[in-house]
């Protein structure tokens, strides 16, 4: 895939720029049903996001290793009048997943609200400018439509990120814009009534419960798909593989610095710890208070690349990971600590091959 100058210069472009030839080859080849205003078919979506090989020879790379399945019945709600909730434990890849469906079906992946605990209602509906409002009083060119508001117009995909971090009064704007797909503006009686093709993918992190829960009402109006861990270690390593090459890049490291050895060091260890038993299910460990993810497998990575890179010889090692590691285990320092040095001294310790991990993780610790 062939980047331009001005794409290459940025630190991480939106999906659609950053695989356009793979989308523009998509739709070329792509003779299905479309639904109203999609740029692919559900068919050349899911082949987006999971890879394939046109008839022209065109090789159309991984955005996610995962379920097919999942990824059929998340493309398949989108074309229905219902949203989309991606819902997970952090680091599964839930906000990837959004902005590449967003991109391969609208071609804007850039429609965003970022949910937090001071998200207002306004960020969801719309607000007013209010320089104007004083001088003119509430008209159209005084307000300022939300990205929700906005794919309406469009007829396109929003994202709403982190659903759950939204304060439930404000989670309820969505409602009337989720059943009835209009978005009343009282002050100047007038209301913007989708136009096929909008829809919203939504994310939250199943860590958050409690936090601030969907209504009843709310949850009703979404398809849900629970986005799980990988299923084996090799699945695992190659999605961290495959990203930190990717990030490598991205930051103008060296090319072929990720070291396969490590990454599978690194991702059995998240495991195992995730998992509270050791790969070959013989010893009980106790977990930390940390994730874990896949996420911060990779972030782990990509940091041991950067230090083989600038302070060693190009070759990721045991030393260039460690700090990492312990970084992204002890987030407690009082019971992650006790957890991370038992698993240090009944299980990396009997590894003869983990020696120099044990070395380099125990010099920290």
């Amino acid at each position: 895939m062939t980047e331009s100058p001005v794409t290459t210069a940025i630190l991480r472009a939106h999906a659609e720029d950053a695989n356009a030839a793979e989308l523009a080859a998509l739709a070329a080849a792509d003779d299905r049903p479309r639904p109203p205003r999609w740029r692919l078919s559900p068919w050349a979506v899911t082949t987006y996001l999971l890879g394939g090989t046109l008839d022209d020879g065109t090789e159309i790379t991984p955005k996610y290793l995962g379920s097919r399945r999942l990824m059929e019945v998340a493309v398949a709600s989108l074309a229905t009048d219902r949203a989309l909730l991606l819902l997970g434990i952090p680091g599964t890849a839930k906000t990837w997943v959004s902005e590449h469906l967003a991109a391969a079906i609208s071609g804007d992946s850039t429609l965003v609200v970022q949910g937090t605990a001071g998200t207002p209602e306004e960020a969801l509906r719309y607000g007013w400018n209010y320089a104007r409002l004083l001088a003119e009083g509430p008209t159209r060119a005084a307000l300022v439509p939300s990205p929700v508001m906005r794919a309406m117009e469009k007829g396109s995909l929003v994202r709403i990120e982190e659903l759950t971090r939204i304060p439930a009064d404000v989670q309820d704007a969505l409602i009337t814009i989720l059943s009835e797909k209009h978005l009343p503006i009282p002050e100047l009686d007038e209301e913007v009534m989708a136009q096929k093709g909008f829809n919203v993918i939504a994310t939250a992190n199943n860590r958050d419960k409690g936090v601030n829960d969907l209504s009843s009402a709310l949850k009703r109006r979404f398809n849900t798909v629970v986005l799980p861990l990988p299923d084996t270690l090799d699945e695992e390593v190659e999605i961290v593989r495959t990203r930190v090459a990717a990030l490598g890049r991205s930051l103008e490291l060296p090319d072929g610095l990720e070291s396969l050895a490590e990454i599978q060091r690194i991702v059995t260890v998240f495991r195992e710890l995730r998992s509270g038993v050791t790969a070959d299910q013989r010893t009980t460990i106790k977990s930390p208070s940390a994730t874990l993810s896949t996420a911060e497998a990779i972030s782990v990575m990509t940091n041991g690349v950067a230090l083989a890179a600038h302070f060693g010889d190009g070759v990721v090692r045991a030393d260039d990971v460690a700090a990492g590691l312990v970084g992204a285990i002890v987030k407690d320092p009082v019971q992650d600590r006790i957890v991370w040095q038992e698993y240090l001294e009944t299980v990396v310790k009997d590894r003869r091959d983990w020696a120099d991990l044990y070395r380099a993780c125990r010099e920290l610790t």
